[in-house]
């Protein structure tokens, strides 16, 4: 067998290193991917060690590619004219951000290029600083973006609040549309949207019906495009609408022999670069900072976005790996450095180019390079086709985009979470002050409505049944003392009251002023009772330890914890009653207690996941077979919930080989479960997780030759007797039946102890550290023998030949609340059926069936 390797994933790759399994990204769509991501596949058709493979790209992605070029060849155009740009500036940041952003980017199916979020502040840096300073400006907020990657600060881009976002590229949409509504029209646009506003009656008086002809004919094929129904309509998709538009009004313009301002890019021989900025140096420090924040921002929410368009699209077979927003963010300010460098405009990354390439049925980063590259050919070589578009097509499809950006979604959303002055200031401040002005108005905004909500507290006071009734809603804080005290001594002296606290934070002060009353009220005769939004009192003085309160809450605290005898807690019943109805009686009342408890504090959290679940059917990812002891909770320690595992549990975690049959027949619920999982649930993985002190080894090991049955089911006793917390009445030396169904089980174990007495098998052991005993050795080693057997099942076969199915081994150490994962190397031997000398020590040799510890962060240092 070969040695082990370990479970982390930042170990760097040796060239001459045959024992590392290549990875391929893995798709995970439960939470149990945060434990199976430290597993590395185990398929024996990954390709062998070393071999390099060769640059290959899908059909899926060519297809994409030639879509997505389709959309962004016509926006390109339009945002270069919408900024004053020269128009080969929106093709050049269209080939860059296709080929550089696509190449080092974190998001692989995001698609970058000259955005309509940015035009604005690009607009007014070429007003301001002229085209060669932007250009240079755009280096510079690229080399900053580069900054804040090496900080690894791009999560921070998420705190910004939804509302302001939202309300920015809402800004920007009106900004835009008014703009080009004065080129639609015929005329040209202003260097303000007040000016915009201001120019359009003179502008409406001097229409250009030419002009307006094809603008409108833009707009309805735009509009119209995906609308047209029946097969037709699906056939005509297939092309992008916002080039059947462009295309359609070409044609019609050409035909026409319409008399119009059409698209015109100079010889490449005079492409302008940039030069040295110059201006004032607070003002140009303020222009790299816009360009930075709004194109980090924008990207960073788009990458987040696409992340969620690639969850929901339904192709199980294609793996694609989430976004690493801080590597994106490397890609990003990469791509605005060579942009600018090579006179092109701010890049950025698009949510409509990338919905479309997730649409199209994109699979890996090559779509987005390769729709790079197809405008860069263009750019090149159909220069005479693009200079027949008027410029008032290209007008009227960016005006449809920045109307379009004002969503009424969004604003149904926002007023929907009481952010709509945020929202609505943040809009008003772009159009009329600048989008980094109107960003700083509305998270001015954002946290003055935030220290509203903080401070204010809702105090109401009422009498009911002859009970006064005080209810605080908000935070409780210094500032909302007066009020409180004030309603408090309105009070009856000598009344009952009850004060409903529905918060999450009371500070000092009001703490005090509730206490003095407290003790005051308590003093002249009153009653007063503190309970929560649910009418459960808080605050009270502890009580005596029962068994239907503090001491045994019904199994939802789970820490350990010692109560006794649970009759001494029966209530009023005396031990020398009928016991067994006593113990039965609190059985029932910890179970309904329970069940009460889930209704109330976790059925409304999971109920709809669950009414998800019960419409669509469960879809997991993984058969987790482990053993059934009650200390192995597999949902807390794989950090999954319902419809993530399909679970098998039995004594031991054994799984019998296919036709092992006993004196009764075989026993096939452990093959019928994997046939299930295998075949019609399609898992993606099984795990065999074996546990430290595992009563069923120990019973394996107390057998003399492994037939005693009696000897095995006394062992199986005793291990359980051991292995408890309280002391029983009942012998644990007692005999068990000769033949019981726990003896005939533990005989699928014995292959397990024949393998770990064997010499022709490597001892299982954790790394860096022998067994502690004999039963842990045991304990490892059945893991082991149980995925050989496991691998014997012929769905489990076929399934691994078809390389869509891995297996995983796993121990969980009980005491030290620690996982640990078999290494792929050693399975890899297992499965081959390999055999070698057993190693001295057991810790050197390089030919043992090795579990590596699971690491805390291990996979997310190795991801950053």
């Amino acid at each position: 067998m070969s040695a082990c390797v370990p479970t982390r994933h930042d170990q760097p790759h040796h060239p001459h290193t045959s024992r590392t399994t290549p990875k391929s990204p893995q798709p995970h769509k439960s939470r149990m991917s945060r434990l199976s991501r430290f597993m590395r596949p185990h398929s024996p058709h990954s390709p062998p060690p070393g071999r390099r493979r060769g640059f290959r790209i899908a059909g899926a992605d060519f297809s994409a590619s030639i879509s997505v070029f389709l959309i962004a060849l016509p926006l390109s155009l339009g945002i270069a004219l919408a900024t004053g740009a020269p128009l080969q500036a929106g093709l050049v940041a269209a080939a860059v951000g296709g080929l550089v952003a696509g190449r080092f980017g974190g998001a692989p199916l995001q698609v970058s290029g000259p955005a309509a979020g940015l035009t604005v502040v690009t607009a007014d840096l070429i007003h301001q600083y002229g085209w060669r300073t932007t250009c240079a400006i755009t280096v510079l907020a690229g080399l900053a973006q580069l900054g804040l990657a090496a900080l690894r600060v791009a999560r921070s881009a998420l705190a910004v609040s939804p509302a302001i976002v939202h309300g920015m590229l809402a800004g920007i949409g009106v900004t835009i549309a008014l703009a080009q509504l004065h080129i639609v029209l015929g005329g040209s646009p202003q260097s303000s949207a007040v000016a915009n506003v201001q120019a359009l009656p003179a502008q409406f008086a001097a229409l250009h019906p030419a002009a307006i002809s094809v603008s409108a004919l833009t707009v309805c094929v735009l509009l119209a495009w995906p609308r047209i129904p029946g097969r037709p309509g699906r056939i005509v998709r297939k092309v992008p609408a916002a080039l059947a538009a462009v295309a359609a009004a070409t044609v019609v313009a050409a035909l026409a022999g319409l008399s119009l301002d059409r698209v015109d890019l100079p010889s490449w021989s005079s492409h302008v670069l940039p030069e040295m900025p110059h201006g004032p140096v607070l003002g140009l420090l303020a222009a790299v900072l816009t360009i930075t924040l709004v194109g980090s921002v924008e990207s960073l929410l788009s990458a987040v976005a696409v992340d969620k368009l690639v969850a929901a699209r339904k192709d199980p077979d294609v793996r694609i790996p989430r976004a690493r927003l801080d590597r994106e963010l490397t890609g990003q300010g990469a791509a605005n450095v060579v942009s600018g460098a090579l006179g092109g405009l701010p890049i950025t990354g698009v949510a409509v180019r990338s919905a479309a390439n997730v649409a199209a049925g994109g699979v890996s980063r090559h779509a987005t390079m390769l729709h790079g590259l197809w405008i860069a050919v263009a750019a090149l070589f159909l220069v005479s086709v693009l200079d027949l578009i008027p410029l008032a097509a290209l007008a009227a499809l960016v005006m449809v985009i920045g109307i379009q950006m004002v969503n009424l979604t969004h604003v149904r959303s926002v007023r929907r979470n009481r952010e709509l002055l945020a929202y609505v200031g943040t809009l008003a401040g772009v159009v009329f002050t600048g989008v980094l002005e109107g960003v700083a108005i509305g998270v001015a905004l954002a946290v003055g409505v935030a220290l509203h909500r903080l401070t204010r507290t809702r105090i109401t006071s009422y009498e009911q049944n002859g009970v006064h009734r005080l209810r605080a809603g908000g935070q409780l804080t210094f500032l909302a003392v007066p009020r409180l005290s004030r309603l408090l001594h309105q009070v009856p002296q000598g009344s009952d009251c009850v004060v409903e606290l529905d918060g999450s934070f009371m500070d000092h002060a009001a703490y005090e002023a509730l206490h003095d009353w407290q003790v005051a009220h308590v003093a002249q005769g009153g009653t007063v009772e503190f309970t929560g939004r649910s009418g459960d009192p808080i605050g009270e003085p502890a009580e005596p330890a029962t068994h239907s309160n503090s001491c045994c809450r019904p199994w939802t605290p789970w820490r350990n914890h010692h109560c006794g005898d649970p009759v001494e807690h029966a209530g009023t019943q005396k031990r020398t009653t009928d016991t067994t109805w006593v113990s039965s009686r609190v059985q029932r009342g910890q179970l309904a207690s329970g069940l009460s408890s889930f209704q109330r504090n976790t059925a409304p959290h999971v109920r709809g996941e669950l009414a998800r679940l019960a419409r669509e059917g469960q879809q997991p990812s993984q058969l987790f077979l482990t053993c059934a002891d009650s200390r192995l909770v597999t949902s807390m320690i794989t950090a999954s919930g319902p419809g993530d595992l399909f679970t098998v549990r039995n004594v031991g975690n054994l799984v019998p080989l296919p036709g092992d049959e006993g004196a009764e027949g075989p026993d096939e619920s452990v093959a019928a479960a994997i046939e299930y999982a295998v075949d019609v649930l399609r898992v993606e993985s099984i795990t065999i997780c074996g546990h430290s002190g595992c009563g069923a080894m120990q019973a394996l090991l107390n057998t003399p030759d492994g037939t005693d049955a009696t000897n095995g089911t006394h062992a199986a006793h005793a291990a359980h007797a051991a292995d408890a917390t309280a002391t029983s009445d009942a012998p644990a030396s007692a005999t068990a039946p000769q033949s019981s169904p726990l003896t005939r089980w533990l005989r699928h174990g014995r292959p397990s102890l024949e393998r770990m007495r064997s010499r022709d098998h490597t001892w299982a052991r954790i790394s860096g550290r022998l067994p502690a005993d004999a039963v842990e050795q045991l304990c490892l080693t059945n893991v082991v023998q149980q995925l050989e057997h496991l691998r014997a099942h012929p769905a489990v076969v076929r399934r691994m030949a078809e390389g869509k199915l891995e297996l995983h081994g796993m121990y969980f150490h009980v005491g030290e609340a620690q996982a640990y994962l078999l290494a792929s190397d050693g399975l890899s031997g297992v499965l081959a059926g390999g055999s070698s000398d057993r190693p001295s020590d057991g810790l050197s040799g390089g030919s043992d069936e090795v579990f590596n510890r699971v690491a805390p962060t291990a996979f997310e240092e190795s991801r950053a």
